[in-house]
Order: structure tokens, then C-alpha cells, then sequence
């Protein structure tokens, strides 16, 4: 079985309040984590709420990186989906980490769009351009 993608949720506790509030820099530290692990974004939006709290996206060409923040828990559940194989999204998480100061995290992985392949065939995650819809 090959998988299309791998998907992290995560959850931070016990991070920093007045960090975790700030829209500019939350989306400021998703930006630098994504770029660490060398996905290529292509756009992202951020929402602040009132009176507190974040949501934002990092949309890349590999999938995304999602984040809500609720800062009167001290906390942010973070969504890091990656397609393929050549970004890691432990990059990502271990980056946030650092960034949102968080003192617990649980995370689990899961593998996304599993596919048993015909042999010597491959999964691919980009679209072959010789192949003809159906």
C-alpha cells in the first residue's frame, strides 16, 4: 500500500497567551515553519477573533497547514497535511513548537489516500500530463 499523503494533528498546550493572540504572528510562524521543511506555499489567509483567538491556512503546492488558537487555554490545535514524499511534516510541527512556546504537544499521524499499486508501478502525487481523463 502507498499512501498520496501524510496528515499531523497536533496539539499544543500550555503556550504562550499573548503569542497565540497575535494574528501577525501567528501567521508570521507558520510561514517560517512551512518554509523550513522546503514546502512551496502558494498563499495563506489569517482571521483574528474577538475578543481573543487565531485561525489561519498556509496553503502549499503539498497541501496545507492549518491553525486555531484559543489563547484562554493557553492552547492551539495545528492541522499539517503533506502530500507526497519530499516534505516532512515533523519540520513543521517541531517548528511551531519553538515558535507557539508550547510545553505539551500530542500529535499523531495518519496516512492519507492508500492505494495498492499494481507492481512496478508508483503512486503519483502530481498529475501525469500523458494520461487522458476518463
Amino acid at each position: 500500500m502507498e499512501a498520496l499523503g501524510r496528515q499531523i494533528l497536533v496539539e499544543f498546550y500550555d503556550c504562550d497567551e499573548s503569542k497565540i493572540n497575535d494574528v501577525s504572528y501567528i501567521e508570521n510562524s507558520l510561514i517560517q515553519a512551512t518554509k523550513a521543511s522546503k514546502a512551496t506555499i502558494i498563499s495563506h489567509n489569517f482571521h483574528k477573533f474577538s475578543p481573543y483567538g487565531v485561525s489561519g491556512v498556509v496553503v502549499i503546492a503539498e497541501s496545507h497547514v492549518a491553525i486555531h488558537t484559543w489563547p484562554e487555554y493557553n492552547y492551539c490545535a495545528v492541522d499539517i497535511f503533506t502530500c507526497g514524499d519530499t516534505i516532512d511534516p515533523w519540520v513543521i510541527q517541531e517548528h511551531l513548537k519553538g515558535y507557539l512556546e508550547s510545553k505539551n504537544v500530542s500529535s499523531m499521524e495518519m496516512k492519507r489516500g492508500m492505494f495498492r499499486m499494481p507492481e512496478g508501478q508508483k503512486l503519483l502525487f502530481k498529475p501525469d500530463q500523458n494520461l487522458q481523463p476518463n
